[in-house]
């Protein structure tokens, strides 16, 4: 400090003035870096092609390999058989007869006699109504018949004693046909007599309600101590007849002409009822008649088909395919249909040569029959064809041929499964 009080230090020197700033700054050259950076990419780009050489080189040679192994096919032989022709169309079981029991007289019903959903016979008894006030009537129409016949004989006495007295002049004429009147009056009342007996004793029968017919009965709509009456609209059950049942179903009208000649002969078509993914056979009938009149909306007819439903296999108002077997075809080329191939052009098959190779051979087929097919043109009896496998086939492809179910019909035969077959042929 001086003796001004001020400080003697000298002021800090700028930064650009420090010693340390003061030594030149020397820039480093990256070029090095670059030169290193794309050596290493084209030596990694090296190492790539070189093990993409080496992998396309192992799979050609293991395509060289694969392309000799026979294909492993399943395969069946033609055969000549008999092909049935059917006409399908979706058919509706229908009851032969249904019947709403109902009540024929007003009263309480005091018991059911069947069990829901039990077959009942005709002449079952089903329900019964309370049938006093019914018997009251026919006691009262009884004891009304009974004066009227007392009536009736007193008249007959005082008759036969004027036709005595009119043959000795002893009454005059009129006394006799008034007598004669009134006795004829006596029978007129023994008759609506009889007849009250006769209107109550039938009230009294209506209240013991029978089936009407054999038949599955369904859900009771009036329960026990309920009040019935005549004029009730809803009934008491409803009995539906199930043997024999009929299902009915539509036809194109193209084959009426087919199906008339025939039935007009007496001609029993056969009709088989099949569940709705047709792989279940239900029941075996037989065409019964056809409509009377095509439907002009579908251009369709309406068949109906009768079944015996021995085993109540068949329910009404449900929905089956019905197939109808018009004629058969006999001594024909049979396949499975799984062998048939299509394209744009044509319907062909894999045929197997004797030398294990295979060839395509184009075919006419006109009618297939569930996992069968007709073969019109294009092979013979005895010709081995392809039925799995067709994807991996080019004409003149190598197969071994293995039977339906087996593994080879699933999956490749490895190598070394080959080459022991090989060696046992």
């Amino acid at each position: 400090m001086n003796p001004h009080g001020t400080s003697t230090t000298a002021p800090p020197k700028p930064a650009a003035e420090h010693p340390v700033y003061k030594r030149p700054i020397r820039k480093k050259s990256r070029a090095w870096v670059w030169i290193v950076a794309l050596f290493l990419i084209a030596l990694s780009g090296y190492f790539l092609v070189e093990r993409g050489k080496q992998k396309g080189g192992a799979t050609t040679k293991s395509n060289r390999q694969g392309s000799g192994r026979p294909t492993p096919v399943v395969a069946a032989q033609a055969s000549i058989g008999n092909m049935p022709v059917y006409l399908t169309g979706l058919g509706l079981v229908t009851a032969y007869n249904t019947v709403t029991v109902r009540t024929r007289v007003d009263g309480e019903l005091i018991k059911v006699a069947f069990q829901e959903g039990q077959i009942v016979h005709e002449g079952d008894i089903l329900v019964e109504i309370d049938p006093r006030p019914y018997q009251v009537q026919l006691e009262q129409a009884e004891g009304q018949m009974a004066r009227d016949q007392a009536n009736l004989n007193n008249a007959k006495v005082d008759l036969a004693r004027y036709q005595v007295l009119i043959g000795q002049d002893a009454i005059p004429k009129q006394q006799l046909d008034t007598q004669v009147a009134t006795v004829r009056q006596a029978e007129g009342a023994i008759k609506s007599d009889q007849a009250a007996i006769d209107s109550a004793k039938l009230q009294l029968f209506y209240c013991h309600i029978k089936a009407p017919l054999t038949g599955r009965i369904g859900l009771r709509l009036v329960d026990q101590g309920n009040q019935v009456h005549a004029a009730d609209t809803t009934g008491l059950a409803v009995i539906t007849q199930l043997q024999p049942i009929a299902v009915i179903f539509n036809i194109a009208e193209d084959h009426l002409p087919q199906v008339t000649q025939k039935l007009r002969a007496g001609y029993k078509f056969p009709v088989e009822a099949w569940d709705r993914d047709m792989k279940t056979k239900i029941a075996t009938g037989f065409l019964l008649t056809i409509d009377n009149q095509v439907d002009q909306s579908t251009g369709t007819v309406r068949f109906k088909g009768q079944f015996a439903n021995e085993d109540n296999a068949l329910f009404p108002s449900q929905f089956v395919n019905a197939r109808l077997l018009v004629d058969t075809k006999r001594n024909v080329v049979i396949v499975p249909t799984a062998a048939i191939q299509r394209n744009a052009d044509t319907t062909y098959v894999y045929r197997v040569k004797p030398d294990n190779t295979v060839e395509v051979r184009n075919v006419v087929t006109t009618l297939t029959e569930g996992d069968q097919s007709a073969i019109d043109s294009g092979l013979a009896a005895g010709d081995t064809v392809v039925t799995d496998g067709v994807d991996k086939l080019q004409p003149g492809s190598k197969v071994t041929v293995g039977k339906p179910g087996s593994p080879s019909s699933n999956r490749p035969v490895p190598a070394v499964s080959k080459s022991k077959k090989s060696n046992k042929g």
